[in-house]
């Protein structure tokens, strides 16, 4: 879904220069995350990384580690083929009384050559997936690709278990391309499932995915966010901003192993504890940290054990 993109163009810098059409904001902080807040996100970090696992191991929830952390977990629907199409799952999550539905990433050295592209598209959203979508809300092409392919199988199970089990939350989760993904997925089941419905995600490794009006709007609808960016992985400052792109608010940077903080703000730029002062271009970054250790755990294909 992604195939068709130009190779990398060699960007010297994460930006070319700060948008000065963006709206001022208040000075960012930071807030020190406590050693309970950081244990609290270890069941997410793996369906992150359940997501890779294959749909067969998913099915009957036997995918080793990540699976046996969470028991108890339904799984009740799967699909992709990790190619064309990124692998997820949906199922019901009784400890939270939550749905889940978890996508699948990518290889993280292939990813950054798309995301670094000077050529990358923003395409409005569909307003038949996004009902009541602003105009001029514009997201990276590929990624609204991806997300398309499975929305509406993944909403009609949604539904479904929100029905059958009586679910009050729906909880979107993705890692890399997957992140990409569930951010987009957040905004879909706000815009798609009734008000009373709570909806929660929780990124890993996530990519820019749209312009600041999408970063706006994610902003007034999905306040439950929190997107993890692990020390020095360069995948979150792509693409550029000075390509039209922001992040919306939720950031934890995980700084040090035992040592993360969450940076207040879409996109915090100011706080040498947040992302894109740490890692200020690709070169300053380490794909390896994409991988993790997320407080101890790895996400990605060679993990799924």
């Amino acid at each position: 879904m992604l195939v068709g993109f130009a190779a990398a163009a060699s960007i010297p810098t994460e930006e070319i220069a700060h948008d000065t059409t963006l709206v001022a904001k208040a000075p960012a902080t930071v807030t020190k995350l406590t050693a309970a807040e950081l244990s609290s996100l270890a069941p997410y970090t793996q369906f992150a990384r359940a997501a890779y696992c294959a749909s067969s191991k998913i099915t009957n929830w036997g995918c080793g580690a990540a699976c046996n952390a969470i028991p108890g977990f339904q799984p009740t629907l799967t699909g992709g083929d990790g190619n064309g199409v990124q692998l997820f799952f949906v199922g019901y999550w009784p400890q939270q009384n939550s749905v889940v539905v978890a996508h699948q990433g990518t290889d993280p050295t292939q990813f950054l050559s798309v995301l670094t592209d000077i050529d990358a598209i923003q395409d409005p959203l569909d307003s038949k997936l996004f009902p009541g979508v602003p105009s001029g809300v514009a997201v990276h092409g590929g990624f609204a690709d991806a997300q398309a392919d499975t929305a509406a199988a993944i909403l009609a199970e949604t539904k479904r278990l929100i029905s059958a089990k009586g679910a009050t939350t729906v909880t979107l989760i993705g890692h890399s391309l997957g992140g990409a993904i569930a951010e987009l997925d957040a905004l879909f089941m706000k815009l798609n499932l009734p008000s009373s419905i709570h909806i929660k995600a929780v990124t890993f490794g996530t990519p820019r995915v749209g312009n600041p009006a999408f970063a706006q709007f994610f902003d007034s609808q999905v306040p439950d966010f929190e997107r993890i960016n692990n020390e020095s992985d360069p995948i979150p400052i792509v693409p550029g901003r000075g390509l039209g792109f922001s992040h919306p608010h939720g950031e934890i940077h995980i700084v040090s192993p035992d040592n993360a903080v969450a940076c207040s703000g879409d996109d915090n730029a100011d706080d040498a504890q947040c992302t894109i002062k740490t890692v200020p271009t690709i070169f300053n970054g380490n794909i390896l940290d994409h991988l993790g250790p997320y407080q101890g755990i790895y996400i990605g294909t060679i993990f799924c054990t």
